[in-house]
């Protein structure tokens, strides 16, 4: 597996960091770790997806993010001195990540000064996706920002075949796209009528994936 985040290691920084790591494998519906838990892991995705879920004042449960092989979560622990965990991640589906404790990162850091290139990739792309989503939901209308996720679900969900099916409740793009359950309701059944979807009972089935693409444009 060749993770973005480190891509700008050389072979053998690359090596020194993942040789320091864990594996852990994960059920589905397991929870990973909880929001307010003790910040100590960075965890890249071997294989699986996860959700990334916080609990709101209310006590409302929001997806924030849902994601697969190739990225990663738990960052900020990688900062000291390390603070609570910001959200909940639940294992989707049976999931292998590879765990890289703090200490070990503090130490490999201390000896090669390179590897800063990790945290500041890490904490640039987590800036990059909430000033992109914090956009999205002043300016961008609901309707492209449901087209929006459920293209970039389809990202995380292609298998390579051309059945693309995003295994989400409604509940869950609504959270998703910060809209009312209702309101993606109504988008999704429009979409529904012009064959671009097709509804099931916590699924999605995405049947013209150029169609989504050109819509999410809007």
């Amino acid at each position: 597996m060749e993770w973005e985040l480190l891509a700008g290691l050389s072979p053998e920084e690359r090596d020194s960091l993942l040789a320091l790591a864990r594996r852990r494998r994960y059920a589905r519906n397991e929870i990973i770790f909880h929001q307010g838990d003790p910040a100590e892991t960075l965890h890249l995705i071997e294989s699986g997806r996860v959700s990334v879920r916080v609990t709101t004042p209310r006590g409302d449960v929001a997806t924030l993010a849902v994601l697969g092989s190739g990225d990663f979560f738990g960052e900020m622990a990688l900062i000291t001195p390390p603070p609570a965990r910001t959200a909940t991640i639940v294992a989707l589906e049976p999931t292998e990540t590879v765990i890289i404790h703090r200490d070990a990162f503090q130490d490999i850091r201390s000896r090669s000064p390179e590897v800063n290139e990790v945290l500041a990739a890490a904490l640039a792309t987590q800036v990059k996706r909430l000033t992109s989503h914090l956009l999205e939901a002043l300016f961008v209308p609901v309707q492209t920002r449901v087209f929006r996720r459920l293209l970039a679900l389809g990202d995380v969900y292609a298998e390579g075949t051309t059945d693309l099916v995003i295994p989400l409740s409604q509940d869950d793009i609504a959270a998703l796209a910060g809209a009312t359950r209702p309101t993606v309701n109504s988008v999704l059944k429009d979409a529904e009528r012009s064959l671009m979807i097709a509804l099931g009972r916590g699924r999605i089935e995405v049947r013209d994936i150029e169609e989504l693409r050109r819509r999410a444009r809007s």
